[in-house]
């Protein structure tokens, strides 16, 4: 079946997987306002294109953090790959490698991190504050040996939010699929009606960070430090001054506080207020080339992308991971052109209008 848009992959996989694990995938916290209003955000901010502009040799080329990649774009961490399709994290690696662009490995990865990150590529990974600051600083030490050019720490998770999807499943994670980078027992996995057992593992696990565990992070690594899960403009403006290279404008794709505001909305004021004084990404909601091209357009150097490259994995595996990828090179090259504009760079000079 030919795949035009992400939305087809999204059917695709919803066809693909088990309820319950389709559920885990693309549910939110509490009412799920938060999750939809990624989408009614976005929808609701149109570009204005440029006209009679020069448009030979157009690119889609992006410096993010301080490396060339072939799009704006990178993988969002996301858990327990092995759930959408049997090779998991090493299939979805493969498939950014080979399109160019980051792939960010998580703390709950199905696969241990050293395993994904001899793919190759341009692996980042992912940080989970736990309960045992030792573990943290391990999992960091471990993640720059095994050659991950950055660590994304995840800081609006002090514990998980309230997934009705997965209460009301009493999902737990099937045997075959585990927390491959440290040992977590048999809490993930024993069901139990009206609770998560993936929230019930991490609520044993995780601790909340501090501006102290940045600092811990900062000075155990001489890699990248992004803050991911920053929405307001004080985080930000602190994110600076703790040395961050880089902090991701997110509300968790909607999976923690519900109500949260969108990233998308706060994206132009952040962006106005650190002055390039670290990198900002956006994370969230985001579907086509048209929404990449609208967060360049109020500040971002690029996004991050989870749930529809876990539908492509879901789909077709590693080739069907990279269709989202290079779907979305289709589509942003078309948008870019179609604004006026010949790089992403020119993207970032955009003028946008908000419609309520």
């Amino acid at each position: 079946m030919t795949h035009l848009c992400l939305d087809d992959l999204e059917r695709a996989a919803r066809t693909a997987l088990p309820g319950e694990i389709w559920d885990f995938l693309a549910g939110g916290s509490g009412a799920e306002a938060s999750l939809a209003a990624n989408r009614t955000a976005l929808d609701r901010i149109f570009v204005i294109p440029r006209m009679l502009r020069e448009l030979t040799g157009g690119t889609t080329e992006a410096e993010v953090l301080g490396r060339r990649a072939s799009l704006p774009v990178a993988v969002a961490p996301v858990a327990y790959q092995r759930l959408f399709h049997p090779e998991g994290e090493l299939a979805a690696a493969r498939a950014a490698r080979d399109a160019g662009v980051p792939y960010t490995i998580c703390t709950l990865s199905s696969v241990p991190l050293e395993e994904i990150a001899v793919v190759g590529g341009r692996p980042w990974f992912q940080l989970y504050w736990l309960r045992d600051e030792k573990r943290s600083l391990e999992l960091v030490r471990r993640a720059e040996d095994a050659g991950c050019e950055a660590i994304v720490f995840t800081v609006d998770v002090p514990w998980m939010g309230r997934r009705l999807r997965d209460m009301r499943n009493g999902f737990a994670l099937p045997e075959s699929v585990t927390a491959a980078n440290f040992d977590a027992g048999a809490a993930a996995h024993r069901r139990t009606e009206g609770l998560s057992a993936v929230a019930d593992h991490t609520a044993r696990e995780f601790a909340p960070a501090t501006w102290e565990s940045v600092e811990a992070v900062r000075a155990h690594t001489n890699l990248p430090v992004v803050l991911k899960g920053i929405l307001a403009v004080e985080d930000a403006v602190r994110a600076v001054d703790a040395g961050a290279t880089g902090i991701v404008v997110s509300n968790h794709g909607g999976r923690q506080l519900d109500g949260a505001v969108p990233g998308i909305a706060m994206l132009e004021e952040i962006a106005d207020a650190v002055s390039g004084g670290c990198e900002v990404l956006l994370d969230g909601g985001i579907r086509t080339g048209g929404d990449v091209l609208k967060a360049l357009a109020l500040g971002a150097s690029g996004v991050l992308i989870g749930r529809p490259f876990m539908w492509g994995l879901a789909a077709d595996g590693q080739a069907g991971a990279r269709q989202v990828l290079d779907l979305l090179a289709v589509e942003l090259r078309n948008a870019l052109g179609l604004a006026g504009c010949d790089s992403v760079s020119a993207a970032r000079r955009l003028s946008t209008r908000y419609e309520r």
